[in-house]
């Protein structure tokens, strides 16, 4: 009953607030203390005792008794923090000031004239003439630092403290209160609920802080200048930056959520840790993705070159701290408790047990994920050392099992791309090929084909999948996936019968006449195929007998690329064809055994798609193609391998031939880049540049592949064109094997009498092309690089992460988010 009378006089105190028209004096105590005294408990009923509309009114309607709530709100929070709050209703206070900014903070960065309030000065405070006082976003983010390191409030005390022997809150050595052992500090505190649940609460709210973000246009203009809170928050102005960067990276290294396996526990106990390493694991995302600088201090063997505190001249600002702090991490039983954190948790959700639904399963993959590839890309040292031993691979599993279980629902394609993203960045360092000949043994849980083989056959088989059965919105990524194995193809020893099948089978789809002709890059898939072949031919012949075998039985296709008409009437019929083929789509789609016993992908119901992410620069043109006919559904690529019908599935871009001359290719590629307008650079095309790593036989080069929109709706293949790129096809290598072996494999045949393929695989084995082939190429190694269209990319799909993520409470549902569109179902 008590309850029901507080939350009923917080609700009438809420009422009073939006519609007195007369400003409230700040200086009203009685009224001002109604809002933090004890009477809400939680931060759902702060969400539903203050509705968005009334919130709205309040802004609009009385704009002073809205400044005057938050300066209020926040002056308690620096009192707080000044006093380190020893007794409970102090912490009770902040908390409920916490929460109410939590709700309000939202509504005031959705409207563009209030966004710079939280930057103006304390009332009473600005114009004393004598000291400035500082923003009121600035005395915010400086308490709520001070109130994450509050000895008996978020962490233990290291004395005996209480209301008469408080700590002074100044003269505290936040290094000494780290949160969790790991890098840099050793001793790992004992787990306390209480301090972990305000922890959590103190760092919604900075995560709220920083999400001023969302209110911004995704266009590369609103995004000029860093987050004004982020900035300060990772700036030598936060003197707790480097604990509390150590606190959330350890925290979540640490967490192991299935801890000691009892089945069940999670249901048994609650868990105060999970909710606070999501939102660690989102504040540190979102502090480093904010880094404008382009990391000018950080070497190429991810070493720094100056103190974690010098001053960025070129920013004219302070670096960013948590990068700075990220990029200096050395040590190897550091980067070894940082890697096994991250692949604990990543491999959670694939953990099968006897006991359905017995472990606990952690939901935070995307953020995870949005981490490793930012320790990646700010400490090389990092990457290196991953790359090192086999321990890549348990990044690869999950990200695999991540990608083919998100293939068919569009509303999970941002997990696509970051996949496919980290995916591309390992795949430029020589060892990750290495290490993909490392048997695969660990049995996932997947609808793939069941085989024997290596890690590097498991990435053939899910890319294979992702590109038969995945939704049409994957199709500007085809180009990623097939260059990660062209990257990694030089060192694959050993590929499977199936893996071998899987290949040989889009290459088949790919070549086809009409595939070839109904875009003006569709061929470049071709290039990158026959490129896998030739590096394994010419590099790795010995060990892939299953592959030229493979090769040998599909011999016709090659074949048939080589003599691939160029003649008018020739393209003409192949595109009339294609038109009669699709113009009544057959009623009857099933898979059939296509892929060897897997089951058909689901496509996602209408509806299903939560965020759209508008602002993904590879996609803004998909809905264009369709546009002609809204009732014709595009062929998938398993009808087009299945009846040999082709279709445009590239978003028409200008991408140049892997084989071709860089300076020709620069040369011929400009003026077209020219004429087109100018968009971002699509995520879905980050090698901007090729880079070979250190080898005898490899060298550097540099190759644009940049996608462009083509100024032509109505593209028609022409023979001029077609013949510019066929005479480049790289055929040699594979007919001058398919010259030297298909005679004696079918005189074997004929002789033995053979109709057994493991005779044939048997001599393929023991057989030899040394000095037969055509001189080796050089390796090429496609290296990501990234550019303003990814680094947009980056920040609209974690945020969008967040949103969703966010839903208890709902901190920005209803608000008016600019950086993504919101659907609702």
């Amino acid at each position: 009953m008590g309850n029901t009378d507080t939350k009923l006089n917080f609700r009438k105190a809420v009422i009073q607030l939006t519609t007195k028209t007369q400003p409230i004096e700040a200086n009203d105590e009685a009224f001002w203390e109604q809002f933090w005294s004890e009477s809400v408990t939680c931060v759902q009923d702060v969400f539903t005792l203050i509705p968005a509309a009334e919130i709205r009114a309040l802004r609009e309607e009385s704009p002073s008794n809205l400044a005057t709530f938050c300066y209020k709100a926040v002056e308690k929070l620096v009192a707080a923090a000044e006093s380190g709050c020893p007794s409970q209703r102090e912490q009770q206070t902040v908390l409920n000031c916490v929460r109410l900014l939590v709700r309000i903070l939202p509504y005031i960065f959705e409207d563009p004239d209030w966004r710079g309030f939280f930057w103006s000065t304390l009332p009473g405070h600005s114009e004393d003439g004598e000291t400035e006082s500082p923003p009121l976003a600035q005395s915010l983010l400086s308490a709520l630092t001070d109130l994450l390191f509050c000895p008996d409030f978020t962490v233990a005390s290291n004395r005996k403290a209480g209301p008469d022997n408080p700590e002074d809150m100044h003269s505290i050595d936040s290094c000494e209160y780290i949160w969790e052992a790991g890098v840099g500090f050793a001793h790992s505190p004992a787990h306390n609920g209480y301090h972990d649940q305000n922890r959590t609460e103190i760092l919604k709210l900075l995560l709220t802080c920083f999400s001023e973000t969302m209110y911004l246009p995704p266009i590369a203009d609103a995004h000029a200048h860093p987050n004004q809170w982020i900035q300060f928050f990772s700036s030598t102005e936060n003197r707790h930056a480097l604990p509390l960067f150590t606190s959330m990276l350890n925290l979540v290294c640490s967490y192991d959520p299935v801890g000691y396996g009892v089945p069940y526990n999670h249901l048994m106990f609650s868990d105060h840790r999970e909710p606070l390493v999501e939102i660690a694991l989102q504040v540190l995302c979102v502090t480093m993705e904010n880094d404008n600088s382009g990391n000018q201090n950080v070497s190429v063997d991810g070493t720094s070159s100056g103190t974690a505190m010098d001053q960025n001249s070129d920013a004219g600002g302070p670096d960013n701290l948590f990068v700075n702090y990220l990029s200096r991490i050395h040590r190897e039983e550091d980067f070894s408790f940082i890697l096994k954190g991250i692949t604990r948790l990543l491999n959670n959700p694939l953990t099968q047990t006897y006991l359905p639904g017995s472990t606990k399963k952690v939901q935070f993959h995307q953020e995870l994920l949005v981490l490793f590839w930012k320790m990646c890309d700010i400490n090389k040292k990092f990457m290196f050392y991953v790359l090192k031993s086999s321990d890549v691979l348990d990044v690869l599993v999950p990200i695999l099992y991540f990608l083919n279980d998100a293939r068919a629902d569009q509303s999970r394609v941002g997990l696509m791309h970051i996949g496919v993203f980290i995916l591309l960045l390992l795949s430029g360092e020589r060892n990750f090929g290495v290490r993909l000949n490392k048997p695969y043994s660990v049995r996932v849980p997947m609808d793939i084909p069941i085989f024997t083989g290596t890690h590097a056959d498991f990435l053939i088989i899910v890319f294979h999948k992702i590109i038969t059965t995945g939704h049409q919105r994957l199709q500007p990524l085809f180009d990623c996936l097939l260059t990660i194995i062209v990257n990694v193809s030089p060192y694959l020893k050993t590929l499977s019968m199936v893996a071998s099948t899987k290949l040989l089978h889009l290459l088949e789809a790919f070549s086809t006449p009409w595939f070839l002709f109904a875009s003006p890059t569709n061929h470049h898939l071709v290039f990158f195929l026959l490129e896998v072949f030739n590096n394994i031919i010419q590099y790795q012949f010995d060990g892939n007998s299953n592959l030229v075998y493979t090769i040998i039985r599909k011999r016709n296709v090659f074949h048939q690329l080589a003599n691939l008409p160029v003649d008018h009437s020739a393209i003409a019929k192949a595109m009339t064809k294609r038109g009669k083929k699709f113009a009544a789509p057959p009623q009857d789609t099933r898979d059939p055994q296509t892929m060897e016993g897997a089951l058909p992908a689901v496509e996602a119901e209408p509806g299903t798609l939560k965020t759209s992410l508008a602002a993904t620069p590879c996609l803004d043109k998909m809905t264009e193609k369709s546009a002609p006919d809204e009732n014709h559904k595009p062929p998938t690529l398993k009808e087009i391998a299945e009846t040999g019908v082709a279709q445009s599935i590239q978003p028409v871009n200008e991408i140049q031939d892997p084989v071709e001359d860089t300076s020709k290719a620069e040369s011929d590629i400009k003026p077209k880049l020219e004429k087109t307008p100018s968009l971002p650079t699509p995520p879905a095309s980050p090698t901007d540049s090729v880079a070979s790593t250190v080898g005898p036989s490899e060298t550097v080069a540099r190759l644009p592949l940049k996608r462009a929109t083509s100024s032509a709706g109505n593209w028609v293949a022409s023979p001029e064109w077609v013949q510019s790129w066929k005479q480049k096809l790289p055929l040699q290598t594979i007919m001058r094997m398919l010259q030297v072996l298909v005679p004696q494999v079918e005189k074997i045949c004929i002789d033995k009498g053979l109709t057994d393929e493991s005779e044939i695989l048997k001599f393929l084995q023991h057989g030899t092309l040394v000095g037969l082939l055509p001189v080796p190429h050089p390796i090429l190694i496609r290296k990501y690089q990234a550019n303003s269209g990814t680094t947009m990319w980056f920040r609209t799909y974690l945020w969008g992460v967040i949103y969703l993520r966010n839903v208890d409470p709902p901190v920005w549902y209803d608000t008016n988010v600019k950086l993504f569109e919101i659907q609702r179902v």
